[in-house]
């Protein structure tokens, strides 16, 4: 392997690793290097597809295009995949292998370990700067000894870590210094400084600690990295539960998602947050404020599962008393499975029943099948003829009715022509799905969408900011990291001393 590595792990799960990963993959690449980033293992609904249907961690994906290159399953060799709270997908190398239980995977992993290090070299060899990702805590004791994310792989790439802790959480010097306590000799020995990550005040305040930090540990604290706001990066878990308001005083779209247990790629709705008049809300039980212009029911990684939970939190309720009210309901990929008459499941590829009664909304029935369908995708809408572009992941295959009115045709999948039709919508639109991730990052098409909401509503007309779309988020990002780091001292601990 020709790279130098550089590895950014934490000192727990949520502290900033995927955030900081992407903004040291743009730095580099700003500076001139070739530069690629790679996760040995990462469990995450949260997925992309490469341009030949591979399947990776949407992380692993937008360090990718910080980097200024396409996405690959190299990156990402292994990705487990939620289905209940004891298994998960098993994808290697792109592609779905089967499910297996915490303890199936544990003997599984021997299989795995030259895969991961093949992939590992192989993006070394392409490469000045490996930014590795390590994946929760390298000191969890009950895992260590056969942990694949973090001081094996570092071990394996010679890479020095930077071991990241979030202030915002309190507590901050207890979590490096209890960290490199778990650690054994050889693996204190890789980590190479500390970065303090989601800072609020004035940082001076913080030399006391830092100072008593370094000596206690004999590590330099690299930088200390604010709490960023408004940052277009999408997060790699967890579902935010932001409300975005509009603050000029001229009314907003109200829209809510369906928080799922196994929500998958949430990443859909960044767009619509981002816009100022759009007040984008996350709820699990039946919203006791007044009706949303759309309820959104978004994909899922255990779609009977999930749809068995809206059922018992009273959503079903819910989801009638908004399509009876006017609002409009919308279905993404295993959200639009739910809206339809039946889902089945024969051979158990995701849940242990074999069929379920869906919402009834739309006139389809959805079928398991274990190959999955992983593609790009680009269309037009049908109703606004709008361009529209994305990615599907699905085992579900969707059988409409004759009389199913379609909501998207497909004009390309996977780079090839293609003439093909998605979604389905009944009521005259009010109700309507599709298979297609990423629908609302189209500016065209979303600025047409809540267009519609603005006029029923009376509100002022607002234009989607489409040079900001396509501003790159990296750049912002690294930006606002940069001056926070100490990059001379980090450049020596990666190319070594005088570099």
């Amino acid at each position: 392997m020709l790279a130098k590595a550089v590895m950014v792990q934490g000192t727990g799960s949520s502290v900033g690793k995927s955030l900081l990963t992407a903004a040291l993959c743009r730095i580099f690449t700003q500076d001139g290097y070739r530069v690629l980033p790679f996760k040995s293992q990462n469990m995450s609904n949260n997925a992309a597809v490469t341009q030949d249907g591979g399947e990776l961690s949407r992380a692993q994906a937008e360090q990718a295009r910080a980097c200024r290159v396409e996405p690959s399953v190299l990156m990402n060799p292994v990705l487990l995949k939620p289905t209940t709270d004891i298994g998960a997908q098993v994808v290697v190398l792109g592609k779905a292998i089967g499910t297996m239980d915490a303890v199936a995977y544990d003997r599984f992993k021997l299989q795995i370990k030259q895969v991961i290090l093949q992939s590992l070299k192989t993006l070394g060899d392409q490469a000045d700067i490996l930014v590795i990702e390590g994946a929760g805590s390298p000191a969890e004791i009950n895992l260590k000894d056969r942990d694949l994310a973090n001081m094996w792989i570092a071990e394996q790439a010679k890479a020095s870590v930077l071991l990241v802790g979030d202030i915002d959480k309190g507590g901050v010097f207890a979590q490096f210094v209890g960290t490199m306590e778990l650690l054994d000799g050889d693996e204190r020995a890789l980590v190479k400084g500390f970065l303090i990550n989601k800072f609020r005040g004035d940082a001076s305040l913080l030399a006391p600690g830092i100072e008593w930090l370094e000596r206690r540990c004999s590590r330099p604290v690299l930088g200390t990295v604010p709490y960023l706001h408004n940052v277009d990066v999408a997060e790699e878990d967890a579902v935010t539960q932001r409300h975005h308001r509009a603050a000029d005083g001229n009314g907003c779209v109200r829209i809510e998602v369906v928080s799922l247990s196994r929500i998958s790629n949430v990443s859909d709705f960044d767009a619509l947050r981002r816009e100022p008049d759009v007040e984008l809300r996350f709820i699990d039980r039946p919203s006791e404020d007044a009706l949303p212009d759309c309820l959104i029911l978004p994909g899922s990684k255990s779609t009977i599962a999930d749809l068995q939970a809206i059922r018992e939190r009273g959503m079903e309720t819910y989801v009638r008393r908004c399509v009876e009210a006017g609002t409009e309901v919308v279905g993404i990929c295993g959200g639009f499975q739910m809206l339809g008459q039946a889902i089945r499941d024969p051979e158990h590829v995701e849940a242990r029943v074999s069929e379920a009664e869906g919402l009834g909304w739309l006139p389809t029935v959805t079928v398991f099948h274990r190959d999955k369908l992983t593609a790009q995708a680009r269309g037009i809408h049908l109703e606004s003829r709008l361009p529209v572009e994305g990615y599907e992941i699905h085992c579900g295959r969707m059988y409409p009715a004759p009389e199913a009115e379609p909501v998207v045709k497909i004009i390309e999948r996977g780079g090839v022509p293609a003439e093909e039709l998605d979604g389905t919508q009944a009521r005259n639109g009010q109700v309507w799905g599709t298979h297609l991730h990423g629908l609302f990052d189209a500016a065209a098409f979303r600025a047409w969408w809540l267009h519609r909401f603005r006029q029923r509503k009376g509100l002022s007309a607002r234009s989607t900011d489409v040079a900001q779309d396509r501003h790159d988020p990296y750049d912002r990002l690294a930006d606002a990291v940069r001056p926070h780091l100490d990059m001379p001292r980090l450049y020596q601990i990666v190319f070594g001393r005088g570099a």
